[in-house]
């Protein structure tokens, strides 16, 4: 439940109220002596703080992105396979059909 903070018209009085977003808005001064009427002030809200792991995007890696990774960082090779399309993940086919350009 959201933090509201009010302002009476009359006296001045500013105060918060801990409120359901379903409650109507306040509308007297909770002052002693003043029944005077009341504002919802526009506030800034509440700051939020990340505490502990899991903020960072690397947390929420795959297991095989870890664990390559962390074999990558002990030195030795990744035991996933390559892709396609990877630099050395396959050798390169030789055309044998390929004739060569006959000469004039």
């Amino acid at each position: 439940m959201p933090t509201y903070e009010y302002e009476c018209r009359t006296c001045g009085h500013r105060f918060e109220e801990f409120q359901s977003i379903k409650a109507d808005p306040l509308t007297a001064c909770p002052q002693t002596g003043c029944p005077g009427p009341v504002k919802r002030l526009i506030s800034t809200g509440a700051g939020l703080l990340f505490k502990g792991s899991g903020f960072y995007i690397t947390d929420y890696r795959s297991d095989g992105y870890q664990k390559a990774a962390k074999a990558e960082k002990d030195g030795g090779s990744s035991s996933a396979p390559a892709k396609s399309g990877d630099a050395g993940s396959a050798p390169a086919k030789s055309d044998s059909t390929a004739k060569a350009p006959a000469k004039d």
